[in-house]
């Protein structure tokens, strides 16, 4: 891996970067509503990024295989949808979903990243538990982060709670390392794996990484729909994700899309 640790200049750059991410996703959260279109959410977070002299960073990414070039500057995911949702105006909220909104920007040469599940009008117990848990998930990763920790035991500390609320944790996606690029070594997985035990992360001033926990009601299994892009879970169950990209200083961790 060549994981590249940043100086205090450039986390602070990082940071401002990362408030318009904060700023977009705010708004953002304040327009969901029933009848709202995942474009509408999507035009308002494109308005507010160029207006604050950024770029959106996922609109025009390549696709895979028969997959075009993202179109959206926003990922937004309904429901069974996990991650990678494409903005539409034909996709109006309802009564009852969620809503995973996924965003980040360039400004400057310098990227930030985070993502939100908001709630759409009276949600189920069981749903609403789950958003809850995928958000705790990231709060843990939060408080325990601080140099000289190892990645292994906070994402076993996020594992072990999602399962113990009786929700499984996506491991066909992960969190990464961010900096000039939006994805940069080291992978950063929300789980415990055979090759994160052979080659664990231990947290260092200067690392940043995106920290992303992506949790389904039923199975982590997902599958790919026909557009190449949007991910959703095996069984149709609604699943979660929460994101920020955060800083390890010499005092624990900086929130930098907080």
């Amino acid at each position: 891996m060549a994981i590249h640790l940043k100086k205090n200049d450039q986390i602070e750059k990082m940071y401002r970067a990362g408030q318009i991410v904060r700023e977009v996703l705010d708004r953002l959260g304040e327009m969901v509503a029933v009848g709202l279109t995942t474009e509408e959410l999507d035009a308002e977070a494109e308005r507010l990024c160029t207006a604050r002299g950024a770029k959106c960073l996922f609109k025009g990414v390549p696709g895979r295989g028969k997959a075009g070039a993202f179109p959206g500057s926003i990922c937004a995911s309904i429901n069974e949808e996990v991650v990678h949702g494409i903005p539409s105006p034909d996709r109006a909220l309802q009564d009852g979903d969620i809503v995973s909104v996924d965003f980040g920007v360039k400004l400057g040469a310098w990227c930030a990243d985070a993502a939100r599940t908001y709630l759409v009008g009276t949600v189920a117990p069981e749903v609403r538990k789950l958003v809850e848990a995928t958000k705790h998930c990231l709060d843990l990763a939060i408080e325990k982060m601080k140099p000289d920790v190892k990645w292994s035991s906070i994402a076993r500390s996020m594992q072990d709670y999602a399962r113990g609320q009786g929700f499984s944790v996506v491991e066909e996606f992960v969190g990464h390392g961010i900096g000039r690029e939006m994805h940069e070594d080291p992978k950063v997985p929300n789980f415990v794996s055979a090759e994160l035990r052979r080659r664990d992360i231990v947290l260092k001033p200067g690392l940043v990484i995106a920290v992303e926990p992506m949790v389904n009601l039923g199975a982590k299994d997902v599958r790919v729909l026909g557009d190449g892009w949007t991910i959703v879970t095996a069984d149709g169950k609604c699943s979660a994700h929460w994101e920020h990209t955060l800083a390890v200083i010499d005092n624990g961790v900086r929130v930098l899309t907080g």
